[in-house]
């Protein structure tokens, strides 16, 4: 069951990116949002956080709640949150499809284990997909899950949400996520898969996706053309500890 703040969320989202809620314009008042919403003010005010963590909000003390989101044309990939490419489509109202082109039971052996992150001779499940959107094909996800924490996981549901599995029905509590990103030359099996121009770069981010209790269970890496997607962050400024 959905908790009421995650309705008022996604009511309020649609509005801000609809530009019903002009870029740096002001929210109603929050009295009138809970008299619009019928809820608490504690209700409303985990919605209005949850949106201004993912950028779309910002408090101004004693003036309200101002409208910080702009509209991007290209595809949007949030690098502070954990989201998946179906969840990401979903928000960018995109239609999308997965084709899975490994699905292999694996051991680590020392390169591997380099590689991933993982123990060498670990048991691991190698999942290649490809993701496209308008009919190309814009993402090579390359990953590879610890085999114990994905059992049962099938080709079939890879090409669905994995996540969705793992947290639906493993009840598994996917916690937190070390990435990196940088632009490489594309592989040879990128070019095979992505149907790539000659020296063609690949904008690239790599995660190790941890669990509640630390365990590290995967690490993929997501290989992106780079001339449909932009990594999107929100950066706040901390008080520096050295002025006086």
């Amino acid at each position: 069951m959905k908790a009421i703040w995650q309705g008022i969320y996604r009511a309020l989202r649609e509005e801000i990116v609809d530009e019903t809620y002009p870029f740096q314009t002001f929210l109603p008042s929050e009295s009138t949002l809970v008299a619009r919403f019928g809820c608490s003010h504690n209700t409303l005010r985990k919605a209005l956080a949850a949106l201004a963590d993912e950028g779309l909000l910002q408090p101004i003390q004693g003036k309200g709640v101002r409208v910080i989101y702009q509209p991007r044309e290209r595809a949007l990939f949030e690098v502070g949150g954990i989201e998946t490419f179906a969840e990401t489509m979903a928000r960018l109202g995109i239609e999308q499809t997965t084709s899975v082109k490994t699905f292999e039971l694996v051991v680590a052996d020392g390169r591997l284990a380099h590689f991933t992150g993982f123990d060498e001779g670990a048991e691991l499940l190698h999942v290649e997909r490809v993701r496209s959107f308008g009919g190309e094909p814009v993402i090579r996800d390359d990953s590879y899950f610890l085999a114990s924490a994905v059992d049962g996981l099938t080709p079939k549901i890879a090409a669905g949400s994995i996540y969705s599995y793992l947290e639906g029905g493993r009840e598994l509590v996917i916690a937190q996520s070390m990435r990196e990103i940088t632009v490489e030359p594309a592989t040879t099996r990128d070019y095979e898969l992505l149907e790539l121009p000659e020296g063609c770069y690949l904008a690239i981010m790599t995660n190790q996706v941890f669990l509640a209790d630390g365990t590290m269970f995967e690490r993929t890496q997501s290989r992106h053309r780079p001339d449909l997607f932009v990594f999107h962050d929100i950066a706040r400024r901390k008080p520096s500890l050295s002025v006086k």
